[in-house]
């Protein structure tokens, strides 16, 4: 199931496998899959049959120009407007929140075309990819694909997610805290991370770590190739998204302005980054592996946020984070069309299906960081 969820053309990737096989378990061989309800699994892929005869899983050309689009408006408003006005404090703060806002966005963008859910050839959405997180982000689609497609696999499973990767700077869940605290580990003082958290995740993950990360990564990994780095290019990804903010800007703030603006740009949609893409994941289940089916999960891992307009475009229809991860390659503006039946199959086998306000998820973050704050404490003090 998870083979199939992630490729468009599964009959060509099983080609590139035939050289890894190694063997075949015998039919009395003990398997990780023994527990799985087998009619649960017969019925999503059921279910995932009847959302390809419903053509869910072809994109509209339209909406995903239409997006495009919008992003690169706001870039060119942000250069007309201080083009205009000048950079005065009023002009520069509306120019920052307006480049967030495009950054954002194209963030949720990129993820589209990242997940192979726009064009039908896996190698259009490979180019289109780099194109808008390299040449619109300055960041690496190698080091994107590598990173999130393993959360994808293993959502909220501990050493094999990640994104619960949290190098001891929080614990999450219900056992990790108290495994933590019977061993005695402090290395931050987890019973107050849910107030530390404002002043270390948002304001700091894009700006910071992942920067490092991402530099990190193409040096390991060996991600120095042009198409990655330098603007050789329309498509040339990293490099020339930084030579063109600062061809834009510095005619305007000069070498140290131009870095303080992009500094600060990052820092607000970090924010927005964070909160929306930690709504839909710390407040639930988080793990060790279980081995179970990939409805079951998945949807353990994730919840939903109410539909509107405004929710689906600030989160990048990520409010259907539940849909999202069952159908990575569906694209986004027809999650609301297999929502109901995904709904309908939860409840016929008992599967919590988690729904709420954007207000709620917000709130529920902190107040699972709290909650397992607390049990840390509790096992830190008295087991």
């Amino acid at each position: 199931d998870a083979f199939q969820a992630f490729h468009i053309n599964p009959t060509l990737v099983q080609k590139f496998l035939k050289p890894l096989l190694i063997g075949e378990l015998a039919p009395g061989e003990p398997s990780q899959d023994r527990d799985k309800n087998s009619q649960l699994v017969e019925d999503f892929r059921t279910l995932r049959k009847t959302a390809e005869d419903m053509n869910l899983f072809r994109a509209n050309p339209l909406f995903f120009s239409l997006y495009l689009g919008h992003i690169i408006a706001m870039e060119v408003l942000a250069w007309l407007m201080v083009s205009y006005f000048g950079t005065g404090w009023i002009t520069t703060l509306i120019l920052a929140c307006i480049l967030t806002t495009s950054q954002a966005q194209a963030g949720w963008l990129q993820h589209d075309f990242g997940h192979l859910s726009v064009f039908k050839k896996s190698s259009w959405n490979h180019i289109v990819h780099k194109f808008v997180i390299g040449h619109l982000k300055g960041a690496s689609a190698n080091w994107w694909n590598h990173r999130h497609f393993q959360h994808h696999a293993k959502p909220n499973i501990f050493k094999k997610d990640p994104d619960v990767n949290m190098l001891h700077i929080f614990v999450l869940g219900d056992t990790q805290p108290v495994e933590y605290g019977k061993k005695k580990l402090k290395y931050l003082p987890y019973n107050h991370q849910h107030e530390y958290f404002f002043l270390i995740f948002p304001p700091l993950l894009i700006p910071v770590y992942f920067q490092i990360q991402i530099i990190s990564t193409m040096i390991r990994r060996r991600f120095w190739a042009v198409s990655e780095m330098f603007p050789q290019s329309l498509w040339g990804p990293t490099g020339s998204y930084y030579l063109r903010y600062f061809i834009t800007y510095i005619p305007f703030y000069g070498v140290l302005g131009s870095l303080s603006l992009l500094t600060f740009v990052r820092f607000l949609e970090s924010h927005w980054f964070v909160w929306v893409t930690q709504m839909n994941h710390i407040p639930m289940e988080i793990d060790c592996e279980k081995h179970r089916d990939w409805l079951s999960s998945q949807v353990a891992a994730t919840c939903n946020i109410e539909q509107s307009f405004f929710n689906d475009w600030f989160t990048g229809h990520l409010n259907f984070q539940i849909e999202h991860h069952l159908f990575p390659t569906m694209p986004r503006h027809n999650f609301w069309k297999v929502k109901p039946l995904v709904k309908s199959l939860c409840a016929k086998y008992g599967v919590q299906y988690e729904e709420k306000p954007l207000g709620k998820a917000f709130v529920d973050i902190v107040g699972s960081l709290k909650k397992s704050g607390d049990l840390w404490l509790d096992a830190y003090l008295h087991k």
